[in-house]
């Protein structure tokens, strides 16, 4: 079995102007999925916005950059992730297409072992 991580994407805007009722059936979405696959399922969390990170770079010359915000000026951002536990690419492509991203979407990355 292979490790996979399904970064969920989506636009912090349209999810404003969705307002609480549309989180709240999201997060129920959610409880389902975990449901479903917890078999699979060997982590995952929300993600607070994208306004609250912190970005660091290394310089050229050794040092370290801090900046606030994320890396790149984009519409949609990471808000989320799980990681799964599958057979292989194609199951966890299965499991990724049911995870709830109404105004964005998925991206599955096979994880590498450190050993």
């Amino acid at each position: 079995m292979a490790e996979y991580t399904v970064f969920i994407w989506g636009d912090e805007q349209a999810w404003e102007r969705a307002g609480a009722g549309a989180m709240q059936e999201n997060l129920a979405a959610h409880r389902e999925f975990m449901a479903r696959h917890g078999a699979a399922l060997r982590g995952g969390n929300r993600l607070h916005p994208s306004s609250v990170s912190t970005s660091i770079r290394h310089t050229v010359d050794g040092g370290v950059s801090v900046s606030d915000g994320a890396f790149a000026e984009t519409k949609e951002v990471i808000g989320g992730y799980y990681l799964i536990e599958a057979a292989d690419l194609d199951e966890a492509l299965r499991i990724a297409a049911e995870v709830p991203a109404p105004f964005g979407g998925v991206e599955v990355r096979p994880v590498w072992p450190a050993d």
